[in-house]
């Protein structure tokens, strides 16, 4: 009963409770609730607080370094006034300078003040349409056009008060008469404002710097040069004429580089002749070469200036001194006899008549081939014991057809038969065959031939003068293999490569070889002696009224497709029946003799297959026509044989056959049609003797001669070495870099680099090993040990 509760007592105590308690809790409560939401107000308000100090702190960190911009600024002031005013006098450029000066203590008054921190936070507490008045938007708007919204109001006003970078301008406050308050633009900042305005109406450069060029200044200053600067389009003309290298790499013809400068050169050529009739001076145009012209422009600027070029990254600065008495000329070649091949027939000759000369020494460098390897390429199973063996051979062979005794060195450097590429490859550096004391003048025979896997000194770090010979169309026979096209795009530019890296300048046969940088066009190859002996003793027969010619027509040549079988196949079945009563005799051996002459069966051809034998065999004499359909050769040395021997010659017209179609007895024919004409018209009447000078251009003496010229070996040997060190003439070479030379470098650099990978040699189709020679070539050779020539460092 004690705990029983009535229940208007309940009601009662219930309506007398306090409205705190009734809320939640005790006035205790009540009251650290008040307290807790007070502290995170002020604790909002003190974070502000502190983020609008770090913010004013930011501005004044951006006054102190905007400090430092101006006083550089300042500092280039003068520089600013020059460009200004160039006619202006010497006092108006001072007083524009010091018009530039900005007044230092009022603009860091305007930022740096004690009180800046207050002003920005009054900023902030005014309403979202306020603005510091520190905007560095002017810098911004001095160059590009401040875009404008609503009736010209600037666009960049936040909306929520927010201060951004492009608010602040470069101005300041001023009061006026009246206690309003006004802004000014910094007067350099208006001085530059109204310059780059300037700058927007002119378009073109030249009209920017046309008050530059007639300024009586710049003009005083050109005057007292000795030698005109150069010009841009002068600067451009030599940059794009150095760049050739680079832009042959990319398809660009040099033709059209040529033209580029020409143009480019022209406007300055006009220029000067203007001037000098306008002067009544002597023109100093006098030659219409635009490269020579251009270089000796180049070259006297630069030496005024008292520059004086020593040479580049890639060059060898270290070469030869030749003695002054003799020079020294190494010919190198592919091949040596007794391979009867072109690349050791024709070096041979030219050494000999080199050196017959005795205004130079000689050495001609031959591959030498290991006993399995001379089996494979030596004809008749001739092979060699000793090198000096092969040299008796090769002596005594080259003397029984000149007729006179041969003085000049044979020397032989380690080489390996590639029996897919059917050629003598270089093993090691072949440079190393040449001793210092004779590295003068080299000349390469197949250069890209010498240098596809040459992995030693450049040739040109080495020697002072590096001719290179080109006998043979190398793209022309690897299209005619598997995937030809794709093989013949690399090989192309890699003969490009070597050539451009290891050759001062390149001497094409014809125009049927690949177009070579640094290259020119010139049969630089006569024909043995003996041939033209045996055309004279044929003449004298004829005038005398005896037959000399008592058979028909005859085809020579190694029995490979690539030499003119499938041609001469190809028309002979073609024309079967207009030549039924054509006999020919076909003298030849190689690789495929076989399949050449089993397709002659197959096609029932009248064909006589014969060994191959000399041309000057007794045997071949009375032949009347020699028909030569290839159309790979460069120079065919049996066409110019049968031309010195008296005999018709049919032939297609072709660029190889380019130097003997002026030749009477050459009768070329362009179509399957105009061969039949050709064969039947040589058939029928006798070919005319020689005349003595036509007898002379197929000589050695005459391609000697041109050789000479075209190489610029008549130059280079006739210099004076005495003259030419005491000699202060302006050259090129002392006088500015060549752009061409250091490209040439880099990509010998990069070749050499490449080669010495024995991976990448081997990919590239290098016979296995064939970087360094072996122990066969070292014992031959009496060569030092492949271990010491090239040691292998290991622990």
């Amino acid at each position: 009963m004690n705990n029983f509760i009535p229940q208007a007592v309940t009601s009662s105590s219930t309506s007398r409770t306090s409205p705190a308690t009734a809320a939640g809790g005790s006035p205790t409560s009540a009251l650290s609730f008040i307290s807790k939401g007070w502290r995170e107000v002020r604790d909002s308000a003190d974070a502000d607080i502190r983020l609008m100090r770090d913010r004013a702190n930011s501005f004044k960190n951006l006054a102190s370094s905007l400090d430092r911009e101006l006083e550089n600024f300042i500092n280039s002031a003068s520089s600013f006034s020059a460009i200004k005013s160039y006619s202006a006098s010497p006092s108006t450029e001072i007083d524009f300078v010091k018009k530039l000066q900005p007044k230092l203590s009022e603009f860091r008054r305007a930022y740096s003040s004690p009180d800046f921190s207050r002003r920005v936070l009054e900023k902030w507490s005014r309403p979202t349409t306020s603005r510091i008045r520190i905007d560095l938007s002017a810098i911004k708007n001095a160059i590009v056009e401040e875009a404008e919204v609503d009736g010209g109001q600037r666009v960049g006003q936040s909306g929520r008060g927010r201060v951004r970078f492009t608010d602040f301008r470069w101005d300041w406050k001023t009061e006026g008469e009246e206690g309003e308050e006004k802004f000014r633009d910094w007067e350099p900042i208006r001085a530059l404002k109204t310059k780059l305005k300037d700058f927007e109406v002119k378009k073109s450069p030249d009209e920017i710097f046309s008050s530059w060029r007639n300024n009586e200044l710049v003009e005083k200053f050109k005057s007292s040069l000795d030698v005109p600067p150069l010009d841009v389009p002068e600067l451009l003309a030599y940059f794009v004429r150095q760049s050739e290298p680079f832009l042959d790499q990319l398809g660009v013809r040099k033709d059209i580089c040529d033209k580029i400068v020409e143009g480019l050169c022209s406007k300055r050529k006009n220029q000067l002749l203007m001037h000098s009739l306008s002067g009544g001076e002597s023109s100093v145009i006098e030659g219409d070469n635009i490269n020579d012209e251009l270089d000796l422009r180049i070259a006297s600027v630069l030496q005024s200036t008292g520059h004086h070029y020593d040479g580049g990254f890639w060059s060898d600065l270290v070469k030869h001194s030749p003695p002054e008495k003799k020079r020294h000329v190494a010919i190198v070649t592919t091949a040596s006899l007794p391979w009867m091949t072109g690349t050791a027939v024709n070096p041979l000759f030219r050494a000999a008549y080199l050196a017959k000369s005795e205004k130079q020494k000689v050495t001609l460098l031959v591959p030498w081939l290991c006993m399995s390897d001379q089996e494979l390429v030596y004809p008749n199973k001739l092979t060699f014991n000793s090198p000096e063996e092969q040299e008796h051979y090769i002596r005594n062979w080259l003397e029984e057809r000149i007729g006179f005794k041969t003085d000049f060195k044979i020397s032989f450097y380690p080489g390996k038969f590639s029996k897919e590429r059917r050629s003598i490859l270089p093993t090691g550096d072949t440079s190393q065959f040449i001793s210092s004391k004779e590295a003068d003048i080299a000349i390469l025979e197949e250069p890209e031939h010498l240098n596809w896997y040459h992995h030693g000194r450049r040739w040109t770090d080495k020697f002072n003068h590096v001719v290179g010979v080109v006998h043979t169309n190398y793209l022309e026979y690897i299209k005619r293999e598997k995937n030809g096209a794709v093989q013949a795009f690399f090989v192309k530019h890699v003969n490009n490569l070597v050539a451009r890296a290891h050759c001062h300048k390149v001497v094409r046969l014809s125009a049927a070889t690949q177009d070579l940088p640094k290259s020119i066009i010139c049969n630089v190859h006569g024909v043995n002696p003996k041939f033209l002996e045996i055309g004279e003793k044929l003449a004298s027969e004829r005038a005398a009224g005896q037959q000399a010619f008592s058979k028909g027509a005859y085809f020579l040549g190694k029995m490979v497709w690539a030499k003119g079988y499938r041609e001469l196949l190809d028309l002979l079945s073609k024309h079967k029946t207009e030549l039924s009563s054509l006999k020919l005799d076909v003298f030849g051996n190689g690789e495929d003799s076989h399949e050449v002459q089993s397709t002659a069966q197959k096609l029932k051809l009248d064909l006589n297959f014969q060994k191959g034998r000399d041309h000057a065999d007794d045997s071949l004499h009375g032949y009347k026509v020699f028909i030569n359909p290839s159309v790979s050769d460069v120079l065919c040395t049996a066409t110019a044989e049968a031309l010195a021997m008296g005999k018709f010659v049919v032939c297609a017209d072709h660029p190889s056959n380019e130097f003997f179609s002026s030749f009477p007895n050459c009768l070329t024919y362009k179509t399957s049609d105009d061969f039949v004409v050709k064969v039947k018209e040589a058939m029928a009447k006798e070919p005319e003797p020689l005349t003595p000078e036509q007898r002379y251009r197929l000589s050695w003496e005459a391609a000697t001669e041109r050789f000479m010229e075209h190489s610029d070996l008549d130059k280079i040997l006739g210099m004076d070495l005495r003259n030419l060190k005491s000699n202060k003439s302006v050259t090129k070479s002392v006088s500015m870099p060549n752009l061409s030379d250091m490209v040439d470098g880099g990509l010998a650099f990069a070749h050499f680099c490449f080669t010495g990978s024995e991976l990448f040699r081997l990919a590239t189709g290098a016979i296995p090993g064939s970087r360094n020679y072996d122990k066969q070539h070292s014992k031959d050779l009496n060569l030092l040990p492949p271990q010491v020539e090239d040691p292998i460092y290991h622990w």
